[in-house]
Parts: C-alpha cells; structure tokens; sequence
C-alpha cells in the first residue's frame, strides 16, 4: 500500500495577503470591469461632491495650477497608489476570494477613515483641521466604499487608484483641498 499523497500546505496569512495584492496589481481590468468602475466612480464622485459641497469642506474656486505637474505625480503615488495598495490591494479580497464581501469592505473602510485621523496626528499635523473633520472623514469613508467595491468587483486596484488619484486632484486644484 501506497504512503498518501501529501496535502498542500495552506498559505500563511501574510502571503495570502502578498499574493492578494500581486494580484490586484497585476489584473486589468475587461470593458465590463472599466465600465463599472466608470458607474461606480461617478457615482462616488456624485455623493462626494453633494456632501462636501453641502458641508463647506469643498469649496469651489479657479484652478490652483502652481506646482500642477508635481502634485499630479505626487498625488499619484501618495495617496492613490499607497493607500490604495495597502486598503484595497490587501485589505480587500477580489471576487475570486469571497462572493461576500460585505465584511473586508466595512473592515477596510474603517482602517482607511482612522489611517486619515492617525495621519492628522501624527506626520500631518498641518493636515489635521480638515483630515479630523467629520464630512472630510465621511467623504473619505464614501471614497473607500467606492474604491473597494471597484477593486473587488474588477479583481484589479488599477481603477480604485485612478478613482483616488481623480478625486485628490479634483479636491485640491479646484475645491480648495489641503495641498501637502
């Protein structure tokens, strides 16, 4: 009689993460995927706006261009591809993972939301009268429920990060966001 076959090791948590965040980097997304995202994204936009507009926290103003092509590469790389990697890329599985994903959304969203208020107290502390505001905070929750239902609907962070990088721009070129 033959020993068993041995079975396969189950991954470790950290490289489920690793391997769940390789994978949202490189995934691209299929016209349904952009598509969805664009719905997705817009709509992230609409209730960002409504809110920060009804609330004072974005107020409209001519375009602050100075620095323009710095702050869109840096905006690019942090927040938007940074916070993303970290709160979409491993915090939120892809449809491959779970069919649920109620619970690493709601999960993901609230670290994001406290990341933004430790930053204010920590290493942006110029930051902190609008990163500790509450519509800032709701806007940022919103912003993590658009960015996680993408990343987890197209199994990609590419849209989330561009969703993150539109909006950051958007906020501090004309609805006078705090620029780092």
């Amino acid at each position: 009689m033959s020993a068993p076959a041995p079975r396969p090791a189950t991954a470790t948590p950290l490289a489920r993460l690793r391997g769940r965040l390789w994978s949202s980097l490189a995934t691209w997304p299929d016209a349904a995927g952009w598509g969805y995202s664009l719905g997705v994204g817009a709509a992230t936009l609409a209730a960002m706006g409504a809110l920060g507009l009804s609330t004072g926290l974005y107020v409209p103003h001519p375009a602050h261009l100075a620095g323009l092509a710095m702050r869109l590469l840096t905006v690019l790389i942090a927040p938007a591809f940074c916070e993303e990697a970290v709160f979409r890329g491993l915090l939120v599985p892809g449809r491959m993972e779970t069919p649920r994903p109620a619970m690493p959304l709601t999960l993901a969203v609230f670290v994001f939301v406290v990341w933004h208020m430790l930053e204010a107290e920590t290493f942006l502390v110029r930051a902190g009268p609008v990163f500790e505001r509450p519509d800032f905070l709701a806007c940022a929750a919103i912003l993590g429920v658009g960015c996680g239902l993408i990343r987890w609907r197209t199994n990609s962070l590419w849209p989330a990060v561009a969703l993150h990088w539109l909006m950051v721009t958007l906020w501090q070129t004309w609805l006078g966001g705090f620029i780092l």
